[in-house]
């Protein structure tokens, strides 16, 4: 882990001021994941990108090969004998994420039917549990359908992270942890945000399939 930040900072200095949060974000998401959680996400515009960002990084390989646990290996030649060679060679290990900002029906159906503040608190309700982590982007801090997600997911004993500027706005007061870029104005906020989950995208596949050294190609 120490690596990697040092190669952050090295690249980005002024998010020197982060480590100590970024750091944080990473031990309650390791947590999350040694003892069976997932992540859930949410962000609107280019934070609604980075959520299937940051899903597609937990997903599938990043860096590191990732082949599928030796439980799967065997359960896939008792069941499909014929294509469980193919299908153990090319599955790749997967860290659960689900950003609840790419599901447009429901969305856009709770938003007409019920409360548009309300289209990611819905999700929460629907895919959340205890130990389990929300990862809240907004570049203010304050935006309404992130908040109320946020208040939702505290309320069912989740871990909350923030990932915002450097005000943070009412962020700060609900989040576990809050990563405060140091700038206020949303390009150069967003800018930032990238190289922070990267790092930590990087990280937890290393914590989790670090055994797997040999690198693989990235789409």
């Amino acid at each position: 882990m120490n690596q990697e930040l040092t190669r952050l900072v090295k690249k980005y200095p002024e998010l020197t001021a982060c480590m100590a949060d970024i750091e944080e974000a990473f031990l309650i998401l390791k947590n999350c994941y040694y003892k069976g959680g997932k992540l859930l996400l949410c962000g609107n515009g280019g934070s609604a990108s980075d959520c299937e960002h940051i899903v597609g990084e937990l997903m599938k390989g990043f860096l590191l090969k990732r082949p599928v646990d030796q439980n799967l290996q065997k359960s896939l030649f008792e069941v499909a004998p014929a294509d469980a060679e193919n299908l153990i060679n090319h599955l790749q290990g997967a860290l659960p994420a689900i950003s609840l900002s790419n599901h447009s029906a429901l969305m856009t159906a709770f938003a007409n039917d019920v409360d548009p503040s309300l289209v990611f608190a819905q999700q929460v309700v629907g895919y959340g549990k205890n130990g389990d982590v929300l990862l809240g982007i907004s570049t203010s801090g304050n935006s309404k359908n992130v908040l109320q997600a946020l208040k939702v997911a505290k309320a069912k004993s989740m871990c909350t992270i923030g990932l915002t500027g450097r005000n943070g706005g009412e962020m700060n007061e609900i989040c576990d942890v809050t990563i405060n870029v140091p700038w206020d104005d949303t390009p150069s906020i967003q800018e930032r945000h990238l190289p922070i989950y990267h790092s930590l995208c990087i990280m937890l596949e290393e914590e989790f399939f670090g055994n797997a050294k040999k690198s693989i190609s990235r789409t």
